[in-house]
């Protein structure tokens, strides 16, 4: 039996294209593993009424993690209408099997590392080397939504400025999950020799929430005195991320602002071809390129598979498989330094699975 046993979900569009390149990586690698197909995505819920199928859930219960592709979603409306005939009419709701397997899995640590690796043509700046601590199973992604505002709302002060015919979402932030997200990015500065940890946040507006957070934030960091700390609110960090990316190292902040602030990252260092996430709770996780399906490039094998690559070498690193991580960093890092193969966002013509070999060459 393999050391390793991980769930390959490919999901959507590109998701397949990119996995398939991430194979020929991870297959030049000595790696003692065996790669478990696992179904997810938007076909399941046309056919099934599910994107994230039981299957897969007990498929991910008997492997040690899993790599994922990309998933496209729709709205409500498009949801529906593309169930099968059979499955409409159902009252069956959609929901993004991402999230779900997030909060199914408690994989409460969402990293982003973004770095900017020298002779990326698309680098916003030299020297940028940043890490997203998003928390992953809160916030406004906890889906409690409504349509029209609940009339037993109006009792809570200052609902009665609200229209009665409000859409309305809740954010839910707690101290004990705050806590963890924040000692996760510690921690891992510590470990990592990272020099500073930032808080995001919006807590001169959204008091209690943020509050809460902001209060988990300083009596974690009270815990690392070794460790500078600071904080900045939402809208001011993308100003000064744009400013001065390189004042910046680890940046921890709740789920919302973490999906947003990590794509603003990713795009100073390539873009999301670039951009890579791990999923991470204490006994499992899920790595991923932070891209979407982008369904008109499905199955051409054009777009760049580095975020998928860079991905699955965050999955070795999980894994404790420091130097195969170490080994395929390096050939990334050195098929953009020189600069032969770029694929088309990056100005060249070599394709997904080009980029893939190139990569696996210098393995």
């Amino acid at each position: 039996m393999a050391r390793y046993r991980i769930a390959w979900m490919p999901g959507d569009g590109i998701g397949v294209d990119v996995l398939d390149a991430t194979r020929l990586v991870l297959d030049r690698l000595d790696l003692d593993a065996e790669y478990i197909p696992a179904d997810i995505g938007w076909k399941f819920w046309c056919q099934e009424g599910d994107p994230l199928p039981q299957r897969t859930l007990d498929i991910m219960k008997e492997t040690d993690c899993a790599m994922f592709g990309a998933i496209t979603s729709k709205g409500k409306d498009v949801a529906d209408k593309e169930l099968a005939p059979e499955l409409q009419g159902k009252g069956l709701s959609y929901r993004s099997p991402i999230v779900r397997m997030r909060q199914l899995l408690d994989l409460y640590i969402c990293l982003r590392p973004c770095k900017a690796y020298p002779g990326n043509p698309l680098n916003y700046r030299e020297g940028i080397d940043l890490v997203v601590f998003r928390e992953n199973t809160e916030g406004m992604y906890i889906g409690v939504e409504y349509e029209r505002v609940p009339e037993e709302f109006y009792a809570a002060p200052g609902m009665a400025k609200v229209p009665r015919d409000a859409a309305i979402s809740l954010r839910a932030i707690t101290p004990g999950g705050s806590e963890r997200i924040v000692r996760a990015a510690f921690e891992y500065a510590r470990t990592h020799g990272r020099k500073k940890v930032t808080a995001v946040h919006k807590a001169n507006v959204l008091r209690q929430t943020d509050g809460v957070f902001m209060a988990a934030a300083r009596k974690v960091a009270a815990e690392y005195p070794d460790i500078p700390f600071d904080d900045a609110n939402i809208d001011a960090m993308g100003m000064w991320l744009l400013k001065n990316p390189l004042n910046y190292d680890v940046i921890v902040t709740t789920n919302l602002f973490g999906d947003i602030i990590s794509d603003l990252c990713a795009q100073m260092v390539g873009g999301l071809g670039f951009g890579c996430s791990g999923n991470i709770g204490k006994t499992y996780a899920v790595f991923e390129p932070t891209h979407g399906s982008a369904p008109k490039y499905a199955g051409q094998y054009k777009v760049n598979p580095i975020a998928s690559i860079l991905a699955a070498r965050m999955m070795l690193e999980w894994l404790g498989e420091k130097d195969l991580a170490a080994q395929v960093e390096g050939a990334v890092a050195t098929v953009l330094a020189e600069g032969q193969v770029r694929t088309y966002d990056m100005g060249g013509s070599a394709s997904t699975l080009d980029m893939a070999r190139a990569i696996a060459e210098r393995l």
